[in-house]
């Protein structure tokens, strides 16, 4: 391993190109880090993504509050592991590709020690091409406003709470704010609105490479079970290649399986399998 350190180093503005490329390989898998590579330019973000180049071998690893390996083989993982452990206190996820986040995590884990949880099989879901979706898009779902935002934080507060069992922040919750108006701002946050309250809201939060992905999918609970989520996930596909991106995909909890079906319905396959690790 020691020998591997030379092939691993941290990008930076000149290398927006090259790593571009690598998530390139597979554009669905890899638009998280891809789409974070667009927006920062890598730029004085302290070293975020390194890379690994060695043996003809090109690979990436996404090291902030998420981690995430991009095309990594197992002796790339170990290569890159050797500067991901020294950021723990940055992370508070490693998530991706099933097969290279497990085999991270077990090289992480030693140092870091025992995670909060494990999901070890999440879909990855996609639709591409031009195919309809399967069920008639619900107009109402539209993007959300700037002057929404007031409503939208509650919602987008909610879905993460449920989603990752505690709230986004502690304490000021400005920073969480200032995110949540970004995506409002870009016109990738999607809602549909009741009377002054959200009652669904997704986020296009990851767009790059010709690809959406939907992150934050969340339905009011004195809403579910009455039909919305598929009609309102349909017009987020509708808006997204429209407006965004001709492929959108984005990954589900195994367990989840009223999500599941509902992603099914609007027509999304599975194309692949994630895992995440929570810390």
């Amino acid at each position: 391993m020691l020998r591997s350190l030379g092939a691993v180093r941290a990008l930076g503005t000149r290398d927006v190109e090259d790593a571009l490329e690598v998530c390139a390989v597979d554009p669905v898998t890899n638009v998280f880090v891809a789409a974070r590579i667009v927006e920062s330019g890598l730029a004085g973000t302290r070293g975020p993504l390194f890379g690994y180049d060695a043996g003809g071998e090109r690979a990436l690893c996404w090291c902030s509050a998420n981690v995430v390996p991009v095309e990594a083989s197992s002796r790339a993982l170990g290569a890159l592991a050797t500067k991901v452990v020294r950021r723990r206190t940055w992370a508070s996820s490693v998530f991706g590709p099933a097969d290279q986040v497990m085999d991270l995590w077990g090289r992480l884990e030693r140092t870091w020690g025992r995670p909060r949880e494990v999901r070890p099989n999440q879909y990855v879901m996609t639709m591409t091409g031009a195919a309809p979706t399967r069920v008639v898009p619900d107009p109402a779902v539209r993007p959300a406003s700037p002057e929404e935002l007031d409503v939208v934080v509650p919602a987008a507060t909610a879905m993460f709470t449920e989603e990752i069992g505690y709230p986004p922040y502690q304490g000021s919750g400005v920073a969480y704010r200032r995110g949540v108006a970004g995506l409002i701002e870009r016109g990738h946050t999607l809602v549909r609105v009741e009377e002054g309250e959200v009652v669904f809201k997704a986020d296009l939060g990851s767009v790059a490479l010709g690809v959406a992905q939907v992150q934050g999918v969340w339905v009011h609970p004195r809403w579910r079970g009455q039909g919305l989520a598929a009609p309102a996930m349909a017009a987020v596909v509708e808006h997204a290649r429209r407006h965004v991106a001709p492929t959108v995909t984005l990954y589900v909890n195994d367990f989840n399986e009223p999500a599941v079906r509902t992603y099914q319905r609007v027509g999304f396959e599975r194309t692949g399998t994630f895992a995440t690790v929570l810390l």
